[in-house]
């Protein structure tokens, strides 16, 4: 019997950050298996269906002997072509559906892809703080050097490109954005997407927005695409995931928008990395984006609903927090004498509540906890009143 050999990890590996969302999941699920009832608002999984006729969709398509067999490397055209009619429709964003589209296997792979494309070991990449987790990773696996950007309340949670000292932008050679932002909820506007587009020309910055809460604003709000900006597809593209929009977070499907330098390249590294994205997935997602959006319009105002629900409560107890402007998430200040993680483990303990730390996000973010309106009103209010009882 030969003993394990125990082989040692490339450096890319060594340099990985650890998955925050990892160890969370796994505290709250070690007190549900004490038999605690948990509210768990940490996460950022949509806790409703895909609506019917998408399924409806996908069933036809995996019934399709077409799609038995590999599809295009780059996906199908009729996919892309979706996506080109939807922004048009949706953003009056003018698209090349075969030039200036990529499908990915879901959001969150492009974000990691798009740093191996564009950085090498020892370049710089610019990103928010507090921030997706992920957009990390990606940077550690290219062996580039981080930069952050903090995003400030009293700045609404955008970054302020003069705070960036002029070193750091004649280095940096890619920059990650992300609006309607997690965690903070915050939204840009038209003219900070102007000056994005004029610091990335000046500093000859490749610009990712990652617009995985695109169709989620509130209050008459509609969030902007970066693509929307005269001189955004010359800077930059725009990731758009189907996960948040129509329930389909466990489908794996998404898509980078715009420089077409930057979508060849995509392209090529998923080339080698996979095949291409099951056709029935394909044939879906086509039929979602292409349908009646009125599922989308009923799943922001059941959103709506929940954060009126969450802030009724809040604002009733005397805890002032922002109402977000987007997102599925509230990103609400934690109390006074606490950090993130220290009242996030109090709550879970005491309370049985879960809420995301937002030091996980950041060090700029160790003042507040994220908070998911992914469960029933009802469990909302009763996650407040249990805090209440706290008396903290």
């Amino acid at each position: 019997m030969h003993k394990t050999i125990s082989f040692k990890p490339a450096d890319r590996m060594t340099d990985l950050p650890q998955q925050f969302f990892a160890s969370l999941v796994a505290n709250v699920q070690q007190k549900i298996d004490e038999g605690y009832d948990v509210i768990n608002l940490g996460q950022g999984n949509p806790d409703q269906p895909t609506p019917t006729h998408i399924v409806q969709a996908m069933q036809e398509g995996a019934a399709n002997p077409q799609y038995h067999r590999y599809a295009p490397f780059q996906g199908y055209s009729f996919l892309k072509e979706a996506i080109a009619d939807y922004y048009l429709k949706e953003y009056g964003v003018q698209l090349d559906p075969e030039e200036e589209v990529a499908i990915l296997f879901g959001g969150k792979s492009g974000l990691i892809e798009v740093s191996q494309c564009l950085l090498n070991p020892g370049d710089t990449c610019l990103v928010p703080d507090p921030g997706y987790p992920d957009y990390l990773s990606g940077i550690a696996l290219a062996g580039a050097h981080i930069a952050t950007m903090p995003l400030r309340e009293v700045n609404a949670f955008l970054p302020d490109y003069d705070d960036i000292d002029p070193q750091t932008k004649a280095s940096a050679k890619l920059m990650f954005l992300n609006y309607p932002n997690n965690p903070t909820t915050g939204v840009a506007n038209e003219a900070f997407f102007r000056q994005t587009v004029d610091m990335a020309y000046d500093h000859n910055i490749a610009v990712v927005h990652d617009f995985a809460y695109g169709a989620i604003g509130f209050d008459g709000h509609k969030p902007v695409s970066l693509l929307q900006t005269p001189g955004a597809k010359e800077v930059g593209v725009e990731i758009y995931t189907m996960s948040k929009t129509y329930n389909m977070a466990g489908w794996r499907v998404g898509f980078a928008l715009g420089n077409r330098h930057m979508i060849h390249l995509i392209n090529k590294i998923q080339d080698h990395q996979f095949v291409s994205l099951f056709g029935a997935v394909q044939h879906a997602s086509a039929v979602a984006l292409k349908s009646d959006q009125t599922c989308v319009d009923e799943l922001v105002y059941m959103y709506h609903k929940r954060r009126e629900a969450l802030y009724a409560e809040l604002d009733r107890i005397g805890w002032g927090a922002r109402r977000p402007a987007g997102s599925f998430f509230a990103w609400v200040p934690v109390p006074h004498g606490y950090s993130s993680t220290s009242f996030a483990n109090l709550l879970l303990e005491e309370a049985h509540i879960a809420v995301a730390p937002g030091i996980g996000f950041g060090s700029w973010g160790d003042a507040y906890v994220r908070v998911g309106l992914l469960t029933e009103e009802a469990r909302l209010v009763e996650a407040v009143r249990r805090i209440e009882r706290l008396q903290l």
